[in-house]
């Protein structure tokens, strides 16, 4: 039996909310795949001054092809465990776009 989690992803009224599970002081920044309903970021930088927040929503920005100002941050920005409001943004289009890294999303 699988034991696949697609990512929590929940679209509101102002876009869709995505948790993210965020490891800091990898070799380098990638998104790894899903953890628990989560996507997997991992980053370079330490977690110090919002550094780490910042190499994230960069990484999110380039990788889901929006801009920096449409990511916000809703929960956990000084927890590895966290949830970004990506701003305007279409469920369908976010599962379409994370399915490269997560396979695809089913609905939940």
């Amino acid at each position: 039996m699988s034991s696949y989690t697609p990512v929590s992803l929940i679209q509101t009224d102002e876009g869709v909310e995505m948790s993210i599970r965020a490891i800091a002081g990898a070799s380098r920044n990638e998104i790894t795949g899903i953890r628990d309903g989560s996507l997997v970021v991992r980053i370079t930088t330490a977690p110090e001054k919002g550094k780490a927040n910042q190499a994230i929503v960069d990484l999110l920005a380039r990788s889901l092809a929006m801009r920096k100002k449409d990511l916000r941050w809703i929960r956990g920005e000084r927890h590895r465990n966290k949830c970004i409001l990506l701003c305007e943004a279409e469920l369908d289009q976010v599962k379409k776009l994370l399915s490269r890294w997560t396979g695809p999303q089913q609905d939940q």
